[in-house]
């Protein structure tokens, strides 16, 4: 079962085209005056031409990789370092502000591979900031944690049910997810313990130094918005200019992200259904009726004999709901799924799975829940989780089984144990930053956006509000959301608290 979080709108595009489809409290006392003179602490990084990987080629020359060595353990600074993945494009005006750091979501997500297909949505800001990104500890190029190999992975897909039926459906749910971790521990060792977003807040503390920056000028989307107010958490003096999109509840626990998650997703499907002209509540109960069908009897695909199960049909309806424009790819594969074709739909799921025609899969989720499980000491039993089913089906008959399960079999029996319940946010005394809320986003629901600029303090936290649809707001189509971020950005022009973009 896949959680389906904090992954960005332009990662969805890039699925659908691969588909071929039309937080944390901190560790002792931090003052935030680390690194005050901007260095790097004698860690310099050697800059030079990309290299191109089994998953991808080499970005034009206009890009720059490196790898910066930091702790293992930030509670041995001396001790064993992890290499992290770097690549920038150097700022094109002359009037440069210093480097503008990302974290494009997941968590999982590769920002090394992510970024040069971002630069086109950021080259205003890239006129007068380098643009930077990375791959955080235990993801992609930064020793990267596979915890199943592809064949193990497929059968997974087809035999483990996401909302078990039976008592022999629930102990292959379990046991997967202990198989899974089991998996996770083996590929990462030491590794396994030191992947949180606290780590990884640490870690962008010291790339700020070795970009020679005095403070941390960062945009952070989906999971990255966590990530990047924990960063505010630790150190507030190091805040520059900060843009949080699409944005994460901080005040939020595993059940209640689910919760959030089955509101969002209901939301934009109800959205989704009135485009095209349909009752929401009617259409939902037809969309739910498909998936028991489904469950009762997997549909036929023309991918080489595999068949369209129910929870890579939820996932296939799950990606285009990420983004407007993909909303017609929704309609295509919903119909043909009613006519006992799967293959469009299973095309989806793969896109969101990263799953090429080869049957090679990608690594996200899999990052992804090695430093969830790691994040969050919630662990609801299989008991809990079927006493909080009434209410996720409640909030959606689609997505509230799913979420409603999942909750259960996400971290169950999990290697290494949790290390909050919600991630502490609050920065007194940082720079203002900006929080990008989008109403109609599914992943992260804009109540979070509020949520997190309240955590973050009095005048810390700052609304913009879009009234759109789709995962993230920034380059999603809102000239006065590019506009007011780009000014905030660029020129630290704050914009007043709650102003709206509709």
């Amino acid at each position: 079962m896949t959680r389906f979080t904090r992954w960005t709108a332009l990662t969805v595009a890039a699925a659908l085209l691969t588909a071929g489809c039309s937080g944390s409290g901190s560790s002792g006392d931090d003052s935030g005056n680390e690194g005050d003179d901007g260095k790097s602490g004698g860690t310099a990084l050697d800059w030079g031409r990309c290299q191109a990987t089994e998953d991808a080629p080499a970005p034009d020359e206009e890009w720059q990789c490196a790898t910066l060595q930091v702790p293992l353990d930030w509670s041995k600074p001396d001790g064993s370092t992890i290499g992290l993945a770097l690549i920038r494009a150097e700022a094109t005006g002359d009037d440069r502000l210093g480097s503008l750091l990302f974290n494009f979501g997941g968590p999982g997500g590769s920002g090394v591979s992510m970024m040069p297909s971002y630069a086109a949505t950021a080259s205003e800001l890239r006129e007068r900031y380098d643009l930077v990104s990375f791959d955080p500890r235990g993801v992609a190029a930064s020793e990267g944690i596979r915890c199943r190999d592809d064949k193990d992975i497929q059968a997974a897909e087809s035999s483990v049910d996401g909302t078990p039926d039976t008592p022999a459906e629930e102990r292959t749910f379990l046991q997967d997810a202990t198989d899974f971790g089991k998996g996770c521990q083996d590929a990462a060792g030491e590794l396994m313990a030191h992947v949180s977003t606290t780590d990884t807040a640490r870690d962008m503390d010291r790339i700020r130094q070795a970009l020679g920056d005095e403070r941390l000028n960062y945009f952070g989307i989906s999971y990255g918005t966590e990530l990047g107010g924990v960063y505010a958490h630790l150190f507030p003096k190091k805040v520059g200019r900060m843009t949080l999109d699409a944005v994460v509840d901080p005040s939020a626990d595993t059940v209640g992200h689910a919760k959030n998650q089955t509101r969002g997703f209901q939301t934009a499907l109800d959205n989704y259904l009135k485009s095209t002209g349909r009752d929401p509540e009617e259409g939902s109960r037809e969309i739910a009726e498909l998936l028991e069908r489904i469950d009762s009897d997997p549909l036929p695909t023309s991918s080489s004999g595999r068949e369209l199960t129910q929870t890579l049909a939820l996932t296939g309806i799950i990606l285009p709901l990420y983004s407007k424009t993909s909303w017609p790819v929704l309609t295509g594969a919903l119909e043909a799924a009613e006519e006992g074709d799967g293959t469009e739909l299973l095309a989806l799921a793969d896109g969101y799975n990263e799953r090429d025609a080869s049957g090679n899969y990608g690594t996200t989720t899999h990052s992804q829940r090695v430093i969830s499980c790691l994040d969050d000491k919630q662990r609801p039993t299989l008991e809990e989780a079927k006493e909080l089913l009434p209410e996720f089906e409640e909030l959606s008959p689609v997505f509230g089984p799913f979420l409603g399960w999942d909750t259960a079999g996400w971290c169950h029996d999990w290697p290494v144990p949790g290390q909050f319940d919600t991630p502490e946010v609050s920065a007194p005394g940082a720079a203002p930053v900006l929080v990008v809320g989008n109403t109609g986003d599914p992943a992260t629901p804009y109540e979070g956006a509020r949520k997190m600029a309240d955590e973050l303090g009095e005048d810390v936290g700052v609304v913009l509000t879009w009234k759109g649809e789709g995962h993230g707001a920034y380059g999603s189509g809102s000239d006065c959301v590019d506009s007011t971020v780009d000014a905030y950005l660029l020129d630290g022009t704050v914009p007043e608290d709650g102003k709206i973009c509709s």
